[in-house]
């Protein structure tokens, strides 16, 4: 009798094992879902939309934006935006390309987008995690793009601001 209740314990707990390891998403539906969730959030910046917006982002989320030094964890990002969304103005990224991709269990997706905005076009890419049956946005990367071919005339201008500051991060290793 013990070595039945032994087998059936190690069966139970192993297919338990094995159905939350092989987790299968529906990348039609969970795409959808997230495209939905992203054009939210910068439908709510547009619309200064400060708790829609930060609502999306996870506790412990990142935003990386486009200033070298603009690496915020949520807390301080949200110090840093609460005074654009107190005036009604914020911004406004409008998506014209999004792709999005999955971890084999479902759980965590990845996605780039590129973006129509007030700085011309920016790429944006991310990674989301499902908490539960909600997906929230634990790391967002914000980068102005360069053309290949303007790239020469556009070094010296960011190497005016960003030079001191990689020095500065250099010393600190």
């Amino acid at each position: 009798m013990k070595k039945l209740f032994l087998f059936l314990s190690v069966l139970s707990i192993g297919t338990t094992l094995l159905i939350q390891n092989n987790t299968t998403v529906n990348p039609e539906k969970e795409t959808a879902v997230i495209n939905q969730l992203l054009d939210d959030w910068h439908k709510a910046a547009a619309n200064t939309d400060y708790n829609g917006y930060f609502g999306k982002i996870a506790d412990d989320g990142r935003y990386i934006g486009t200033d070298a030094a603009e690496n915020w964890d949520k807390k301080a990002f949200e110090a840093f935006s609460k005074p654009y969304f107190d005036k009604g103005r914020a911004w406004d990224f409008k998506p014209v390309e999004r792709n999005i991709y999955f971890s084999k269990n479902g759980k965590v997706a990845w996605f780039d987008e590129l973006l129509d905005t007030w700085m011309k076009g920016c790429r944006g890419s991310g990674v989301l995690e499902k908490e539960g049956k909600e997906w929230k946005i634990k790391h967002y990367v914000l980068s102005m793009t360069v053309p290949n071919e303007v790239t020469q005339e556009v070094i010296p201008l960011k190497a005016k601001y960003e030079d001191a500051y990689i020095e500065k991060l250099k010393e600190k290793k």
